[in-house]
């Protein structure tokens, strides 16, 4: 494996676990603000509980996503940065509004339900932007001239790609963040709420599957040469489509620890991980050697190899200090049952 594409997948890494993690997160505030006004689901009170400690960590990732692009491919950085003046300064914006609202709702109780809809609204239009931007990179909407760039709006506004990749971000944050919930409001012994959540994501999977159908219709016609190349890995688009299935199966298989509770949401959402893996990791490979079409490509925006392996090192020893501290978190405030029915008995 060369250095570059060694680069390229750290960073792929950083990015498939900022997705994972955004969505969940951005979902959560979404769904906290449609049941607020349902207090005896307290499927409020589970978004929020999972909002608390999380939200924070979720946005560290992002730093790390920048701070990768800038040091192992700075050329490309400053395309990117370029063309993405516009969709990244709102974005900037909307995450500054959201992690306000959200903070000011957890301490302003009497504007708590205006704070929550504006935090959940600014939350759901974070992650479409986000993924809405991957068109650009697919080639015909940034204008190269005389060492410049540009970005050409009104062709990207009338791709029906970019409105694709729109729906399925919506989608798929809404659906994986009520998987989520669901595992949540399981593990804490909120019957209610699971089954408010379950029903959402039973509702949900198949709206996203579709989604993801409309992007390869229209990555065929807007961006051919990554849908070749994606149907190169059919086997693997195949796989993930067996592990979306089973993840939708296993939200209606009897549950062995909670007799009379149907779905087992824990297989649900590893299925579904592995299922967006599988299908990110084929989108990716199909992507390269490009990282903006057809100008920058993962040699010609790489830097410097010395300075790469100083950098590599740096992420590894970054990694072991940081995992043990993340896998705590995960247990702890995730999947520790006596944790989080103590946490119910307070609220």
């Amino acid at each position: 494996m060369t250095d570059s594409l060694l680069a390229i997948t750290v960073l792929w890494g950083f990015v498939f676990i900022y997705a994972i993690m955004a969505t969940m997160d951005f979902g959560a505030g979404f769904w906290s603000m449609v049941y607020i006004n349902r207090e005896k689901t307290k499927a409020t009170n589970i978004a929020n509980r999972y909002l608390s400690p999380t939200w924070e960590v979720t946005n560290t990732f992002i730093v790390a996503i920048v701070v990768a692009v800038y040091s192992m491919f700075p050329t490309a950085a400053y395309t990117l940065g370029t063309v993405l003046l516009i969709p990244g300064s709102a974005i900037l914006l909307l995450l500054a509004i959201r992690s306000a609202f959200l903070v000011f709702s957890n301490i302003a109780h009497e504007y708590r339900k205006p704070l929550t809809y504006i935090s959940g609204i600014t939350g759901m239009l974070i992650p479409g932007i986000l993924l809405s931007v991957l068109p650009i990179t697919h080639g015909g909407y940034v204008n190269f001239h005389e060492g410049k760039q540009s970005l050409d709006l009104v062709g990207l506004f009338t791709s029906g790609n970019e409105y694709a990749f729109f729906t399925f971000a919506l989608s798929s944050t809404l659906f994986l963040s009520s998987l989520l919930l669901a595992d949540y409001s399981n593990v804490s012994a909120e019957k209610e709420a699971y089954r408010v959540y379950r029903r959402d994501a039973i509702f949900l999977g198949p709206i996203s599957l579709l989604t993801a159908i409309f992007i390869m219709i229209t990555l065929k016609q807007d961006a051919n040469w990554i849908y070749s190349k994606m149907m190169d890995d059919l086997f693997l688009l195949l796989a993930s489509l067996f592990f979306f299935l089973l993840g939708g199966a296993a939200l209606f298989l009897p549950s062995r620890k909670n007799p009379g509770v149907k779905g087992i949401p824990r297989l649900a959402i590893v299925s579904i991980t592995i299922q967006y893996l599988l299908a990110s990791y084929v989108y990716g490979k199909a992507h390269l050697p490009y990282i903006v079409y057809p100008e920058v490509t993962i040699t010609s925006a790489f830097t410097d190899p010395k300075s790469f392996h100083a950098l590599f090192a740096t992420y590894i020893v970054g990694f072991v200090i940081l995992f043990p501290g993340f896998y705590f978190f995960w247990k702890l405030f995730m999947h520790d049952k006596k944790y989080l029915q103590s946490q119910q008995t307070k609220k």
